[in-house]
């Protein structure tokens, strides 16, 4: 007997239906990411992704659900790899590393598109409150990483006991958002590199190193 109270049970999805709405996912993250949100239709999904329209309806039957799917996907690719990349963070050189990362990874696209998240930020979050919370969450969580790299420096005796991590956290969270910015603009990933070097010295400013010369 069902439970009318707890509402309808999620459909289950075939290995055929699952790797369907997989490629219709990527095919619009790919095209919401190079044009955009506003200028990316469900007609465009479906021919990118090679799915009938019978197929796009039963997966995504509105725009704004298949946003909701891509922005959880970014986040999930995106936040696992700072995850991977941060957990790593044993020294400065670790954020050093971090930033490397970032930055080359968006000189293979000469700075085109800003960052995967921002990018949607920037889109929507002035037009769809549901939306910027999720997204606002996601961004807590990438900013909790951060923290918890300060944090882990503090405990190992790299930084001094009175680094802020959050506040340090959030420069390098800002600093990244705007360089990716700047690299968009200028097509050139250098000033991406500038503004994460800036908060990173000032990380490196409560180095128990440089406390005690």
């Amino acid at each position: 007997m069902t439970d009318s109270a707890s509402g309808p049970r999620p459909r289950r999805l075939t290995a055929r239906g699952a790797a369907t709405k997989a490629r219709i996912i990527e095919a619009a993250d790919q095209l919401m990411y190079e044009r955009g949100v506003a200028s990316t239709t469900l007609a465009d999904v479906r021919a990118s992704s090679g799915t009938s329209k019978s197929q796009l309806y039963q997966h995504s039957a509105e725009k704004d659900a298949l946003v909701k799917e891509v922005i959880e996907a970014r986040a999930e690719a995106l936040l696992s790899q700072q995850r991977r990349r941060l957990a790593r963070v044993e020294s400065l050189r670790g954020l050093e590393l971090w930033r490397d990362e970032l930055v080359e990874r968006n000189a293979l696209r000469n700075g085109a598109y800003g960052c995967p998240l921002g990018a949607l930020a920037n889109e929507i979050a002035d037009h769809d409150e549901d939306t910027r919370k999720v997204i606002a969450a996601h961004f807590d969580a990438w900013l909790q990483l951060l923290t918890d790299a300060i944090e882990e420096l503090k405990k190992r005796g790299v930084l001094t006991p009175s680094a802020e991590a959050h506040a340090l956290a959030t420069g390098l969270l800002a600093a990244l958002q705007g360089g990716y910015l700047l690299a968009k603009t200028a097509r050139d990933v250098r000033p991406m590199r500038v503004v994460l070097d800036m908060a990173i010295a000032q990380v490196r400013a409560y180095s128990t190193e440089s406390n005690s010369a």
